[in-house]
């Protein structure tokens, strides 16, 4: 399977895995851009994501643009061997959001102590 195919693959599996995760989603229309997937919450909160494919050789924790890093942009990586999902920590933050990191439920940011 071509790159474009296996990144093809990974977007799409990204909006039902962000279905499951009770997120309305909306996704590029176009092949290139700084968001592959808009996300919004229940409450209106939106989330940007960008979803990309892991590879043996990638270092993802730089694949962020500096764009990507002032719109908070969310990196969701995807493994094509499991057709699983992980959300990539950025080493250029110190917040998370329940979308980015499961295990750190009280660090919500994006719902708060609302919760979503």
């Amino acid at each position: 399977m071509n790159g474009n195919r296996k990144g093809d693959l990974a977007e799409y599996y990204a909006v039902t895995f962000l279905w499951d995760m009770g997120l309305e989603v909306y996704k590029n229309c176009g092949c290139t851009g700084l968001v592959d997937l808009i996300a919004m919450a229940e409450d209106g909160t939106i989330v940007l994501f960008d979803v990309k494919t892991e590879t043996l050789n990638s270092n993802m924790a730089s694949d962020r643009s500096e764009e990507q890093k002032q719109l908070g942009v969310h990196l969701l990586v995807f493994n094509p061997e499991t057709r699983q999902f992980r959300f990539m920590d950025h080493r250029d933050e110190t917040t998370y959001t329940r979308y980015r990191d499961k295990q750190h439920p009280q660090l919500d940011l994006v719902c708060g102590d609302a919760g979503c």
